[in-house]
């Protein structure tokens, strides 16, 4: 499904689509297009782009890519599939009660979900606000532990 949406591999690409993606949510998941769960999460992706288009635009980030390793060690993409939000050009953290609330580990459980995210983050955006609580219940948030190095 990752062939559906577009898939930057440069910095360059990267810096373009967070400038130029004005009043509207960027989505930008990070991860690899033959990984299993990143395929579960761009198949969602692209059955919701159309859906959210109005107020998000969607596009994928391949970690494989010597390019773009600035914004993998910048967004500590440890875990694959990361999603990162942003809105006007200002990176959006969503509160989802895990230790990292600055990006979106796992796939999402249902289109849905999905969506309910994106359109907090778009109302909260509009508030000024750069912080979200996450709209999904806690039995929907993908968990993980985080693994410290070096402490």
């Amino acid at each position: 499904m990752s062939y559906l949406l577009p898939t930057l591999t440069t910095k360059k690409e990267v810096d373009t689509i967070i400038r130029d993606t004005i009043d509207k949510v960027l989505v930008l998941r990070f991860g690899r297009a033959a990984d299993t769960v990143c395929l579960q999460l761009d198949d969602i992706l692209a059955k919701t782009a159309r859906e959210v288009s109005k107020f998000a635009t969607v596009a994928l980030v391949d970690v494989d890519s010597e390019d773009v390793q600035v914004y993998v060690k910048y967004f500590d993409i440890t875990l694959i599939p990361s999603t990162v939000f942003f809105f006007n050009a200002h990176h959006m953290k969503m509160d989802s009660g895990t230790a990292d609330h600055t990006k979106w580990v796992g796939a999402f459980h249902e289109k849905q979900d999905f969506i309910d995210v994106v359109e907090a983050i778009f109302r909260g955006a509009m508030k000024g606000k750069l912080i979200v609580n996450c709209p999904l219940p806690p039995e929907r948030i993908p968990k993980y532990q985080l693994l410290y190095k070096d402490v």
